[in-house]
């Protein structure tokens, strides 16, 4: 069975000296010395809306959000996977293609990094904005240090080095958001949001993000500059953010949220089972516990759970998954991916869709019974997320 490569526009990464340079290229990602780092990108399946009767053309995104004090529409779009993907990039007149209609269509916010390709992804972003690049609000992200091999790099200098290439590629004078992709356990925090307060001062950065940070980084790094967003895996499967503080934070100090994974790295459209395969040398999926068959042949039942929601809202249970999200916080903003129009059409059509606050609660309800099978990364790759509280 193909695999489906839909619904985030993350990177899961590792810095630790233990780690061998066997796999140097997986999907076009780079694997370096004691650093791995795969793109896990996938958008949602046209089919299952179009089968459930609901439409997936002309949606327009009209909602704005605050992410702190910095508005974007209620939907973003991860770019990474236009360039990262399993496999070889999309085509790039295709790439652009994606990137233009999602701002025909409403949306204002698009997210990418350095490490994306690396870097063809934010030069495909640059491109395809550059018409109306004053319309848009662009993310990018900051913390390795491709020189080295992927370590992980957040020292003041090598942060205004990489910000000067993300700059020449994204065609750009500012970044409006810039993220520490990883926190770098050998710089403190300070002196990152020190020196991002710094280049927000010279005006080439505009605000601070943090991803995969815990809430005690949060707190320390808001103390020397406001954090605007707060970029970590999020979805109907993967709350993890709801208990250990990190949304509490957010809430409290008036951070927006930014959910990457927002469809469970693909399984959540619904198109997954036991009997699909992923290539070990293109597939970063292919070593998560999450993407064995026993573990998406146990997790069957939580896309039974949004067929349901789905045929009684005449949507698709990436729909559903996307509409749940939106539902959580008026400051949380879902940025799933795609290289495909199809794809694209049916991520926008979820804002159409409205839970009503019983569905929340009855869908709660029964979530609550399910069980997650298998971890959301690797071993290896959980090691990479702050999780000091």
């Amino acid at each position: 069975m193909q695999q489906d490569n839909r619904g985030t526009s993350e990177n899961a990464f590792q810095d630790h000296p233990g780690f061998s340079r066997r796999n140097v290229l997986i999907g076009g990602a780079v694997v370096g010395a004691g650093l791995s780092f795969a793109p896990l990108s996938w958008a949602a399946s046209p089919d299952s809306a179009k089968g459930a009767g609901g439409s997936v053309s002309g949606v327009r995104v009209t909602n704005k959000r605050k992410l702190g004090s910095l508005e974007v529409s209620e939907l973003g779009v991860g770019c990474m996977n236009i360039s990262a993907n399993y496999g070889a990039p999309a085509d790039k007149e295709q790439g652009i293609k994606v990137i233009r209609t999602a701002h025909e269509q409403g949306v204002t916010f698009f997210d990418t990094a350095e490490v994306y390709g690396p870097y063809t992804n934010e030069e495909l972003v640059g491109e395809a904005l550059s018409p109306f690049r004053n319309e848009v609000v662009v993310a990018s992200k900051f913390g390795f240090d491709m020189d080295a091999g992927g370590a992980l790099n957040s020292r003041p200098e090598h942060i205004r080095k990489v910000l000067e290439g993300s700059l020449k590629r994204l065609r750009t004078d500012r970044i409006d958001l810039y993220y520490q992709h990883r926190v770098d356990p050998n710089v403190p925090i300070e002196d990152v949001a020190g020196t991002v307060q710094d280049l927000i001062k010279e005006g080439k950065v505009l605000h601070f993000g943090l991803s995969e940070a815990s809430a005690s980084t949060i707190r320390r790094a808001h103390a020397v500059q406001r954090v605007t967003a707060v970029q970590t895996e999020y979805s109907v499967m993967e709350r993890s953010v709801e208990h250990n503080g990190v949304l509490d934070t957010c809430e409290q100090l008036g951070i927006g949220f930014v959910c990457w994974g927002p469809l469970g790295m693909g399984f959540l459209p619904g198109t997954l089972n036991g009997s699909t395969r992923f290539d070990a040398n293109t597939d970063l999926r292919s070593g998560f516990e999450r993407f064995t068959p026993e573990n998406l042949s146990a997790n069957e039942p939580i896309i039974t759970l949004l067929r349901k929601f789905a045929q009684e809202k005449h949507a698709s249970p990436a729909q559903i998954s996307l509409a749940w999200l939106l539902a959580q916080k008026p400051w949380i903003v879902p940025i799933p991916g795609t290289r495909k129009l199809d794809h694209l059409q049916e991520n926008l059509a979820s804002v159409s869709v409205k839970l009503t606050a019983a569905e929340l609660v009855e869908m709660d309800a029964a979530l609550a019974k399910l069980k997650v099978h298998g971890g959301r990364m690797s071993p290896m790759h959980m090691r990479a997320v702050d999780v000091t509280q």
